[in-house]
């Protein structure tokens, strides 16, 4: 990936504050969701957004295609949908000037710059599973031949909550591809209020086009220009092997930590960290930055114990306590 002059820049870290002020035409509240979503993207990470049904996931990330000028494409996971509905299909084609049969590849969904995989946990882990290769090498690989995906390339998926009915766990590969987990949680009342409001008028919020592949990309090449200590990437390295028991894990994180983090996990701790930096308009890593998204880094990345279980410890607390368990940089 190129760099970015300081020059352009400067010109496009404005672009980022337009690209905030386009969402919330739309998106009432949600701050937090829409700052970890802006991360994924700057980190050219893939997003797994949870929450209870309604509660705007799937309009957050239309919001995100109209704001990008991208290829946006949605697709709803369903119980019967099938691998080639996604990454597409050969067909049988006849010339029409020879008479002769060719089998030409016809391209799915996935050959997009946006996709939404919406409610992707209500399909099969075999449907699920087609979306790995492209998540992971952005390339599609069909009937002996490999077709590059449009670039930029995001997976925004979302997903219920696991306990509701008709839904399938995805697989720990398939959840290790994701960036983030993002989690959407219900609005306040005054929030909730201004929802009910907007959305029962005549007229609905449009929002605006504000940036392009080409500044997102470079915005994405200055990302991981942004600096990183070598005493905070070792606190990041920490903090992933201490999640891994038998690894000199603390006492807590032993007993309720089954499988820990791989090292895909400080990648994307890096990346991310360095994502929300750019974000706020800086050039360096700060301490916060690493604690403020040690969560939806890791949270999907670690399977919890029989005893994390009977205990009511979630990721979320685990993550909790590895941050006050494993020394901080200085």
């Amino acid at each position: 990936m190129t760099s970015t002059a300081p020059h352009q820049l400067d010109a496009l870290l404005p672009r980022l504050g337009e690209l905030r002020a386009a969402l919330a035409q739309a998106i009432v509240g949600q701050a937090e969701v829409v700052e970890q979503l802006l991360i994924g993207l700057l980190a050219g990470g893939h997003c797994l957004l949870e929450g209870a049904p309604g509660l705007g996931k799937t309009l957050l990330v239309r919001s995100l295609g109209q704001a990008l000028a991208l290829d946006f494409r949605r697709v709803q996971f369903t119980p019967d949908l099938m691998p080639g509905d996604i990454i597409g299909t050969e067909v049988l084609e006849e010339d029409p000037a020879t008479g002769k049969r060719h089998f030409r590849f016809q391209q799915g969904p996935v050959f997009t710059h946006l996709l939404l995989a919406d409610e992707l946990n209500r399909t099969p882990p075999k449907t699920q599973a087609a979306l790995l290769e492209a998540m992971g090498e952005r390339t599609i690989s069909y009937a002996g031949s490999t077709h590059n995906l449009p670039k930029p390339f995001f997976v925004l998926a979302t997903q219920n909550p696991i306990e509701q009915a008709g839904t399938y766990p995805l697989p720990e590969a398939q959840l290790d591809r994701f960036l983030l987990h993002v989690r959407v949680d219900y609005p306040s009342a005054a929030e909730e209020e201004q929802i009910l409001a907007s959305t029962t008028g005549s007229s609905q919020a449009e929002v605006p086009q504000v940036m392009d592949a080409d500044a997102l990309i470079a915005l994405q090449a200055a990302t991981r220009q942004v600096h990183l200590g070598p005493d905070l990437l070792h606190w990041i390295t920490q903090l992933v092997r201490a999640t891994r028991p038998g690894e000199g894990a603390p006492a807590r994180i032993n007993h309720w930590v089954q499988f820990g983090a791989g090292p895909r996990a400080g990648q994307s701790l890096v990346l991310a960290a360095k994502a929300r930096a750019l974000l706020q308009g800086r050039l360096a890593v700060t301490r916060q930055d690493i604690s403020a998204l040690a969560a939806p880094v890791l949270r999907h990345r670690l399977l919890l114990s029989f005893n994390a279980e009977a205990e009511q410890v979630n990721a979320d607390a685990v993550v909790a306590a590895l941050l006050a368990d494993v020394p901080h940089p200085r």
